[in-house]
């Protein structure tokens, strides 16, 4: 059984992409001179450290119509925050 002085502070996990993703990954990773786990461990990490507005854009769930709307909406936001 596993303390918690033995548990390790990564987690492996296997991810699915399209061919056209794999292939933008491994050319970013050889212009950037990093590793794919480096790069993809960063970028998930910065997308769990976004508030749930940001992760809704970059996962594309608003509508068609108001997404030339939303640039506005975060700004207008940060804003709000920033002032509070």
């Amino acid at each position: 059984m596993a303390t918690p002085n033995t548990v390790p502070g990564r987690v492996i996990m296997r991810i699915e992409i399209s061919q056209q993703a794999k292939t933008g990954l491994h050319d970013a990773c050889d212009r950037l001179g990093m590793t794919h786990v480096a790069t993809t461990s960063r970028i998930i990490e910065w997308f769990c450290a976004q508030n749930d507005l940001i992760q809704a854009v970059v996962l594309g769930l608003f509508p068609e119509d108001i997404r030339s709307e939303i640039p506005t909406m975060i700004l207008k936001r940060m804003a709000s925050e920033k002032k509070s």
